[in-house]
């Protein structure tokens, strides 16, 4: 991390050496950019910081006890409204999996995770429309569903 903020800043200073003018017009541009979005991912900490506050073992006792479609209806909402990046996601899949958590719920937590925005959805919001970011966060709820129903039916969990 130390390496990029060091690449960022020796760039920053060549450009500023090069051509100072254009340099400060960017750096402007680019902090009047960040100001316009700081609201929104404050909210989006915000919301995060709450949701961060649900134990992991409440989650595993939850979604490993139901394995059929309340599981999967509870894992999809778990997955909605919860953000993290993929490479913590995955190894939580893991340790659900060796809690005894379904494939079919996993799979509904992990495609909701990655598809449904409850969390960013001030920013989206802004950015895309009421109306737009509703429509794609319930139309990828509702392919998480069917996603999670066609693992369960193909690891033999539903039929």
């Amino acid at each position: 991390m130390v390496g990029l903020y060091v690449v960022a800043i020796a760039g920053l200073s060549l450009s500023f050496v090069l051509d100072s003018s254009r340099t400060k017009k960017g750096v402007k541009v680019a902090w009047n950019k960040f100001n316009k979005i700081l609201p929104g991912y404050l909210k989006i900490l915000m919301i995060l910081s709450v949701v961060l506050l649900i134990p992991d073992e409440m989650i595993v006792k939850y979604l490993g006890e139901s394995s059929s479609y309340m599981g999967i209806f509870l894992g999809a909402i778990f997955g909605s409204i919860t953000m993290m990046p993929g490479f913590i996601a995955y190894p939580l899949a893991g340790v659900f999996l060796r809690q005894g958590v379904s494939y079919m719920v996993i799979a509904s937590f992990i495609t909701t995770l990655m598809m449904v925005g409850v969390v960013t959805y001030p920013v989206e919001k802004q950015y895309f429309g009421r109306r737009a970011t509703i429509i794609r966060n319930v139309t990828a709820f509702g392919i998480a569903l069917i996603i999670s129903v066609a693992v369960g039916i193909f690891y033999g969990e539903l039929i």
